[in-house]
């Protein structure tokens, strides 16, 4: 009698996993949400910027944007260089800047003058991070930017784009999830009646672009994918473009979850099919 109610102790856990993944999967499949394809003329967004692009995410949204024929020049901003950013580099679009101390942007304040949209991607685990250090990269440093860039700033709207995360509050005992809501209230405070929007996008599990992800990753991304928990990098760039190009469809302190992130993504590749077999 001891060994089938060991069996039945361990089947319980395993079958109501089972049964709360089935029932993801099709809320999931039944969700007939759609963005909207944008009809009218894109807001201009010709000259960007990203922080980050040698990270997963940063990755993703540089793709997006190297192959969004409405952007003429990329500024990477960034510690080191990658193959996706010398790729760029080589084609001519996208211009590097090596930069070591992101709460001080003075050496670029020409660059940052006529940007128009922004893509944040800078980060890193909390794992074995103390949470100062933690507060100081995902607030102090978004939040030095968003200053001195407001400040140097020439054009009449501008964007910024920030990666925050899920699940996320201000009475969490997870020492990240609280910074990460400090980091949006501090951004979105700063930026409320300026010519400022800054947008939040909150993700799941984000999938590396093809080229970088390994075995291990792509599960993760397949296995989150069918219950709405993953989206791809690059799914993430594309729906920054399209806020973008959207203007003030989008107010400061919107933020957007992986399901809006993915329906967004789409509404993009809507949009740049429809201008090419109109070309």
């Amino acid at each position: 009698m001891k060994l089938p109610r060991l069996r039945t102790i361990l089947l319980v856990p395993v079958v109501l996993f089972g049964l709360f993944y089935l029932v993801g999967v099709v809320m999931l499949a039944s969700d007939d949400r759609v963005v909207a394809t944008l009809e009218g003329v894109p807001a201009n967004h010709d000259t960007i910027a990203i922080f980050g692009a040698s990270g997963t995410a940063g990755d993703g949204i540089l793709k997006a944007a190297l192959a969004d024929p409405d952007i003429d020049t990329i500024h990477v901003i960034t510690r080191r260089a990658t193959p996706r950013i010398e790729e760029g580099v080589a084609a001519g679009k996208v211009q590097m800047t090596l930069h070591m101390d992101y709460l001080d942007y003075s050496a670029i304040s020409d660059q940052i003058a006529n940007l128009d949209a922004v893509y944040w991607a800078i980060g890193l685990s909390s794992i074995g991070v103390d949470e100062e250090t933690y507060g100081m990269i995902h607030v102090d440093f978004p939040m030095r930017f968003v200053e001195e860039w407001l400040e140097a700033s020439d054009q009449p709207d501008i964007s910024f784009h920030y990666i925050s995360s899920s699940d996320i509050s201000a009475d969490s005992s997870a020492m990240w999830a609280r910074q990460k809501v400090r980091a949006e209230q501090s951004l979105f405070g700063f930026a409320d009646g300026t010519k400022l929007r800054v947008i939040a996008y909150r993700p799941d599990y984000i999938g590396p672009t093809d080229e970088e992800a390994h075995l291990g990753q792509d599960f993760l991304f397949w296995f989150f994918r069918p219950v709405g928990a993953a989206v791809r990098a690059t799914e993430i760039g594309r729906a920054m473009l399209e806020v973008t190009a959207r203007g003030g469809e989008f107010e400061n302190g919107d933020r957007l979850g992986t399901r809006s992130i993915v329906l967004t993504s789409q509404a993009y590749e809507r949009r740049r099919a429809r201008r090419s077999d109109s070309e």
